[in-house]
């Protein structure tokens, strides 16, 4: 049975868990899933009036008070921030995958910075890494709540308690 990575990734946060199976005794429970690593986007987190000089996208008012419409292209300078953030967690997970002795690589994301990830991982990533997906936000979970919700979906090894 191969260790296993977890990333889980929102627009703000990114969240690293190591679980190493271990032989779970009468004594020991086991697997439990750690909590390595994390990081913040901090752009993302920025009020607008922190990221803009205007905080009203698309307005420009002429002399006479009349408001004229225009592309001020927030959106693809959003989009930058979450390639950025997408980088910085593929370089973390190549950090990680190098320190500790992972074979499986499970990456829990919302779809938009899923899409970002897949462009981003492959040119990253050890060959004998196996990378499964799960599109859905799940950062706010705990440690066992993200291993439980993985095991029913037979993601990851299921949490035995002790003298079971």
């Amino acid at each position: 049975m191969g260790h296993y990575l977890v990333a889980v990734i929102d627009g703000t946060t990114a969240r690293f868990l190591t679980l190493n199976p271990t032989e779970v005794t009468e004594y020991e429970a086991g697997p439990h899933l750690v909590e390595r690593d994390s990081l913040h986007n901090a752009e993302q987190e920025m009020p607008g009036q922190e990221l803009w000089a205007n905080t009203k996208a698309g307005r420009n008012r002429g002399g006479s008070g009349q408001a004229h419409s225009y592309d001020d292209h927030r959106k693809q300078h959003r989009m930058a921030f979450e390639y950025r953030f997408a980088q910085s967690v593929a370089s973390r997970i190549t950090q990680l995958s190098q320190t500790h002795p992972v074979r499986q690589l499970i990456l829990v994301a919302e779809p938009q910075i899923l899409g970002i990830l897949r462009n981003v991982l492959p040119s990253n990533l050890p060959q004998q890494l196996t990378v499964q997906e799960v599109a859905k936000d799940l950062c706010r979970m705990s440690s066992k709540e993200l291993h439980t919700y993985l095991a029913d979906r037979s993601l990851l090894p299921a949490f035995k308690r002790a003298g079971l």
